[in-house]
C-alpha cells in the first residue's frame, strides 16, 4: 500500500461511525483553501482529516509545520499576483491610452 493511501486510510475522527465509514470506504476530499494555482489543502468531509500538497505534488498530512508553510507561500503567491496585475494594467494603459473627448 503506498504511503498516500496510508494517509488516506486513517481518520481523525472520535465518532466510529464516521471513522469506520472512511476505514471501509475511503476518504471523501474537497478542497478546502487554494494556496496558489499548485498547492491546495484538502479536507474530509467526514471526519475532517487535513492533506496538503508537499514540493513532490503528493499528498500529506497537514501539520502546523506545513500549515506556516503553507501560509507563508499563499502570502508570496498572492503578493507576486498582485505585482503582475498592476504592471498589466500600466502596461495595458501605455500601449491604448484613453483619448480625451473633450
Amino acid at each position: 500500500m503506498s504511503q498516500i493511501n496510508r494517509l488516506m486510510k486513517k481518520a481523525t475522527s472520535n465518532n466510529p461511525i464516521l471513522k469506520f465509514y472512511c476505514d471501509a470506504f475511503g476518504h471523501n476530499f474537497e478542497v478546502s483553501k487554494k494556496v496558489t494555482s499548485h498547492v491546495k489543502e484538502y479536507t474530509c468531509k467526514c471526519c475532517k482529516k487535513q492533506l496538503t500538497t508537499n514540493s513532490n505534488g503528493h499528498l500529506t498530512e497537514l501539520t502546523p509545520t506545513f500549515k506556516e508553510i503553507n501560509s507563508i507561500l499563499e502570502k508570496i503567491y498572492t503578493t507576486k499576483m498582485m505585482r503582475l496585475k498592476n504592471q498589466t494594467e500600466a502596461l495595458t494603459a501605455t500601449m491604448y491610452p484613453l483619448k480625451n473627448i473633450a
